[in-house]
């Protein structure tokens, strides 16, 4: 769902832009100006460029002992959505350059994720216990907090172990070429990033 979201809205940009550039009043004077400080400025606009999105399910269990003796344990069925993408607010102008004006070297700098938050429809507390011969422990108010800092911690690392990074790398580089190639340039390389 997250990539037919993504097509749609990056056909829909590229629309846009091939209109303006074929129909616009002003589309022959921005197609001669064309340079890497207007590609920059055209890139940077999309800003935080959020390419990929997972939906990840975890069962978080966890257990409280109480003083003197005791527990409490709570088992919580998590939802959660992990978004990834690429800052392109941080580009500069050595980040781009273009050797000739049908083409661009962009240095893009790895993907991180954005967001990581849970659904709350779909989360649930799928069971809580507190020992029966201990009555007078009154329920610890924090614990189902706790489970769900903890579920958006392995919902986190699930999606890192599942490749978000590299396909929100891929998906960003993708979209990035189809806009730029929308305004003519038709060979885009992107440059690893080194620090």
């Amino acid at each position: 769902m997250a990539r037919v979201l993504a097509f749609l809205s990056t056909s829909c940009l590229l629309i846009l832009l091939a209109g303006s550039r074929f129909c616009g009043p002003g589309a022959s004077l921005f197609h001669r100006t064309l340079n890497a400080s207007a590609v920059l400025r055209e890139v940077r606009q999309l800003n935080e460029l959020v390419t990929i999105k997972y939906t990840v399910q975890k069962v978080v269990g966890l257990n409280q002992k109480h003083e003197p003796f005791g527990s409490e344990s709570i088992l919580l069925l998590v939802e959660a959505r992990v978004l990834a993408g690429v800052n392109l607010g941080e580009l500069n102008s050595n980040d781009i350059t273009m050797p000739s004006r049908k083409e661009a070297r962009i240095r893009l700098h790895p993907a991180r994720i954005t967001e990581t938050f849970i659904e709350e429809k779909n989360t649930k507390v799928w069971d809580r216990r507190i020992t029966w011969w201990t009555p007078w422990v009154a329920p610890d108010l924090d614990l189902e907090h706790r489970a769900r800092l903890q579920a958006l911690e392995q919902v986190r690392a699930a999606a890192l172990q599942m490749g978000i990074l590299p396909d929100a790398q891929h998906s960003a580089e993708r979209d990035i070429r189809a806009i730029l190639q929308a305004f003519g340039i038709e060979k885009v390389t992107f440059i690893p990033f080194s620090t």
